[in-house]
């Protein structure tokens, strides 16, 4: 008998760890995922479907040897939001994607974790770039990608959740 492992790094920040799902984090992320937060990602989802989302983040490291964070705070383990390269078969290319859950917002969260998510892909999977993709109408997570240096291109038409926001981030050693 053989095994297959599945290795999900765990990174640290000054106030968050970015780490893989457990279990315990299921209720926070279903209830993410049930609200109108969810609906850049194509939600709202019923909890069936949340858990399915959720065993996605932990099977695409599996698949392509990268993926989504859980992101917690550092000192309680309080599960905020989600982050990390991802790329979906149909996605124009692989991008930082990011979720926040309602109780981390206005925090500074979002951005702390997607730079270290950025980091993680320029500095440890060598990529030369990278992309996010938003809705046009999540001001939130547009101010975010602005305030990371990355500028605007031309959008993307996803088949289920509709137009994306293209974004390109600094390539590696401009990043601001």
């Amino acid at each position: 008998m053989t095994d297959t492992l599945i290795r999900i790094p765990t990174l640290t920040t000054e106030r968050l760890t970015l780490r893989a799902p457990q279990a315990s984090d299921f209720d926070v992320y279903a209830e993410f995922c049930a609200s109108d937060r969810s609906r850049g990602v194509g939600g709202p989802y019923n909890r069936e479907q949340s858990f399915a989302r959720l065993t996605a983040i932990i099977g695409h490291w599996h698949l392509r040897g990268f993926g989504r964070w859980l992101v917690a705070d550092r000192e309680t383990d309080e599960p905020l939001g989600t982050v990390g390269p991802m790329a979906p078969t149909d996605w124009p290319e692989p991008e930082i994607a990011w979720t926040l859950f309602a109780s981390a917002e206005g925090r500074g969260i979002a951005y702390e974790a997607a730079l270290a998510a950025r980091d993680y892909v320029y500095d440890v999977l060598n990529w030369p770039t990278v992309i996010s993709c938003t809705v046009p109408d999540n001001h939130r997570s547009i101010a975010l990608a602005k305030r990371m240096g990355a500028v605007q291109e031309p959008s993307f038409q996803h088949p289920t959740i509709g137009e994306l926001l293209v974004w390109r981030h600094p390539a590696p050693g401009t990043a601001t």
